[in-house]
């Protein structure tokens, strides 16, 4: 089975069989993320080679021993925001991508936190049915082929009740198409929460930016510029999340509320080099 992660700086993780068997040259060179969590001063090849091997013998990953529930792992990502929204019980399904499985529909906070605080930006992967099986079938987009489809996974949440949906996508083509389901569906509430921008162009993080609720900075030079300009709330200085909503803003409140407030801020907080 084969899966493909782009990760770790933007490069392309090719993993099959559990064995990891390619890793392209990423285009970050530093991650303070990285930095603060692994130890990672450099990200190179052997580095994220390194670090992918570990994560699959940690919890499994892109394999059928996957661990697919989660405590917090970060103060402040995506996953944990989204995970702090089903506590509050502002949200009752969300759309997330998980290796094995696809577009799937997560329902409870800690399966949140395990499918998307763990693994980022899947480019591609092939059914895992022991994986698909834990989930749920009724849960998975399309378990014959896993497809990455989010907004199909919307619609399908719709078609299943959920009222409260929060969704994440790394694609400005996304935004126009979630749009178009929100006008249709106006009893229904969808946020959504952009992921993985590293490396868009500006006139994708425009889109990204002005059709998202809660945005994560990574490593986007254009995000930054925008989201430190536009951004009604932001948390964290080395990665910032910015929002472009009231509600978003609300979220990231409800989130700093959970775990105490914000950090004191840091005079030279360390950046992602470099910004692409």
């Amino acid at each position: 089975m084969k899966h493909i992660i782009e990760c770790l700086g933007k490069s392309e993780v090719t993993i099959e069989d559990g064995k990891v068997t390619k890793v392209t040259e990423p285009e970050i060179e530093y991650c303070p993320l990285f930095d603060n969590h692994r130890n990672i001063k450099e990200l190179t090849k052997e580095a994220i080679k390194e670090n992918i091997e570990f994560r699959i013998d940690d919890f499994g990953m892109c394999t059928e021993k996957r661990q697919l529930k989660m405590k917090d792992y970060l103060n402040f990502g995506i996953s944990e925001i989204i995970s702090s929204l089903f506590d509050e019980k502002i949200i009752d399904c969300a759309i997330m991508v998980c290796e094995g499985c696809g577009t799937v529909l997560v329902k409870e906070a800690e399966l949140a936190q395990g499918v998307g605080g763990r693994v980022s930006g899947l480019v591609q992967t092939e059914p895992i049915p022991k994986v698909i099986e834990k989930i749920g079938k009724e849960n998975v987009l399309n378990p014959e082929i896993a497809e990455i489809n989010q907004i199909k996974g919307i619609e399908k949440a719709i078609e299943n009740g959920y009222k409260n949906i929060a969704v994440t996508t790394a694609l400005a083509s996304d935004i126009p198409e979630i749009n178009k389901l929100k006008e249709e569906n106006p009893n229904v509430n969808i946020y959504i929460f952009a992921v993985h921008t590293t490396g868009l162009s500006k006139e994708d993080a425009r889109i990204i930016f002005d059709g998202s609720d809660v945005i994560t900075s990574c490593a986007s030079k254009y995000i930054r510029e925008i989201g430190d300009k536009e951004s009604l709330k932001t948390v964290g200085q080395s990665i910032p999340i910015y929002s472009n909503t009231e509600d978003g803003k609300k979220f990231i409140e409800i989130r700093l509320e959970k775990i105490g407030g914000e950090k004191p801020h840091k005079e030279n907080p360390k950046l992602p080099y470099p910004l692409i």
